[in-house]
């Protein structure tokens, strides 16, 4: 009889969000492609990159305001091997994506508190599907062995936060986190 294989301890994440997004405040831009502010960018780059795990997987958000910065990080630590993950854009808001979210019409809000887990909010994408998006980059963070850096969202850092204490669904909007890193910082989570 061989000798059960060692199960890898899972290591931590290092959640990176992007820099100011050059859109106004109080714009819904979820999954707007926009950028960043590049001088915002390249200081959240140099601040982010001496704290890094060395030789860590680094994956990012398709979106630009995350590329920039994932590929600036790189620039300055080739020792981070950089991937584009899709699973870590933001929550897609759908129809409502570019509008102010004070002209959302207050029925829209109820019916996405009314079934906050299923009720796609736009049109889009539900709280349910996008965490199991996220759950599936997590998932495999902790299955690897490795420390990963993840340049990526708000959204997608209040869902990891969740996923770290062991949280699958969320039923209500007041159990969602609303604390989340300012731009350009990072938080770092573990089982």
């Amino acid at each position: 009889m061989q000798p059960a294989q060692p199960r890898l301890q899972p290591n931590t994440v290092h959640l990176v969000r992007h820099a100011q997004p050059l859109i106004a405040a109080g714009v819904c831009y979820g999954a707007l492609d926009v950028p960043a502010d590049a001088m915002a960018t390249q200081q959240a780059a140099q601040a982010l990159a001496p704290t890094l795990p060395h030789g860590a997987l680094m994956l990012t958000s398709p979106l630009q305001r995350c590329e920039l910065l994932a590929q600036l990080i790189q620039g300055l630590r080739p020792d981070l091997t950089y991937k584009t993950d899709a699973r870590l854009a933001e929550m897609n808001f759908g129809s409502f994506e570019g509008q102010r979210w004070d002209s959302l019409a207050p029925a829209d809000f109820e019916s996405w508190t009314a079934d906050f887990w299923q009720h796609r909010f736009g049109g889009a994408e539900s709280v349910a599907e996008f965490m199991a998006r996220v759950a599936g980059v997590w998932d495999e963070a902790m299955a690897s062995g490795q420390q990963q850096v993840w340049v990526t969202h708000a959204g997608v850092m209040r869902a990891a936060t969740l996923l770290a204490k062991g949280v699958r669904r969320v039923d209500q909007a007041a159990d969602w986190p609303q604390a989340a890193p300012a731009f350009g910082q990072r938080l770092v989570l573990g089982p």
